[in-house]
């Protein structure tokens, strides 16, 4: 029986490119709610942003945010309660931020709790975190002078992830947990998305193979690995097919499925 359905939201809910989920999307989450199933959001986007895209029903969902650094449990958002987060060592990620700087044509955002924080960034990176992403955004002079804490440091690759990782990898990949997320996105937090499934998992007392997760990319295989029934994307990468033989064209036809009869879709 599932008694919890954690999503990706790009490239998974929500096509690359695009701002606004599907409106069919709302009504299933209503109707996993009447079957006593929960939706819950699994991004390494900022709270503020997730609770924009899932406005009709924002109040009724948990949140897994910044790669599953920190958890909200429903509720108006002011006063939505951290479930779990889990910072980064100040030090530490100070110094990664030092080193993101320093790479050509790479944009620096570092996550607190519910605020981006930028600095030495283009006014045009400023616009699309605001505009397109929809975060809460604050530009400081020095990421030093940041009181909050910090859950994700994360490298803005438009030409690519390749060459940031080659140049960060050695020294920050295994001291923190390192993803790709997308195609110009480099994260850096010590949890991840699988982490956040547990804390969740335990914060609502549901047993994880009673999950069902949908994921696209290399941030979400800790979740997928979690959850009891994972589902991967069919447009994914080959070698995470490999990995995922379930697989699906929609999330929102395996919802329907669910909301209809209680039960996932039997595996072809």
């Amino acid at each position: 029986m599932i008694k919890l359905v954690v999503s990706d939201i790009d490239g998974t809910l929500l096509p690359y490119g695009e701002t606004a989920l599907p409106q069919a999307l709302f009504p299933l989450i209503r109707g996993l709610e009447r079957r006593g199933i929960r939706f819950c959001p699994a991004s390494g986007r900022q709270f503020h942003s997730l609770r924009r895209l899932f406005g009709p029903v924002e109040e009724t969902l948990t949140y897994l945010c910044e790669n599953g650094a920190i958890l909200y449990g429903p509720g108006r958002e002011e006063a939505a309660p951290v479930l779990h987060q889990t910072p980064l060592p100040r030090a530490a990620a100070l110094a990664l931020c030092r080193d993101i700087l320093a790479l050509p044509r790479c944009e620096l955002l570092v996550s607190g709790p519910n605020c981006s924080y930028l600095t030495q960034c283009s006014p045009s990176f400023v616009a699309h975190m605001r505009g397109f992403k929809g975060n809460r955004v604050e530009v400081v002079e020095e990421i030093a002078s940041v009181n909050a804490e910090i859950l994700k440091v994360s490298a803005y690759c438009p030409q690519g992830t390749g060459p940031a990782m080659a140049a960060l990898g050695p020294r920050w990949g295994e001291e923190m947990s390192m993803a790709v997320a997308g195609a110009d996105w480099l994260d850096f937090t010590l949890a991840d998305k699988g982490v956040g499934l547990r804390g969740l998992c335990r914060a609502l007392g549901v047993p994880l193979e009673e999950v069902a997760a949908f994921g696209d990319n290399w941030n979400d295989v800790s979740m997928l690995e979690a959850a009891g029934h994972p589902y991967l994307m069919a447009q994914a990468d080959p070698v995470l097919k490999e990995r995922f033989p379930r697989q699906c064209e929609s999330v929102l036809t395996v919802l329907e499925h669910l909301v209809d009869t209680g039960r996932l879709p039997k595996e072809a």
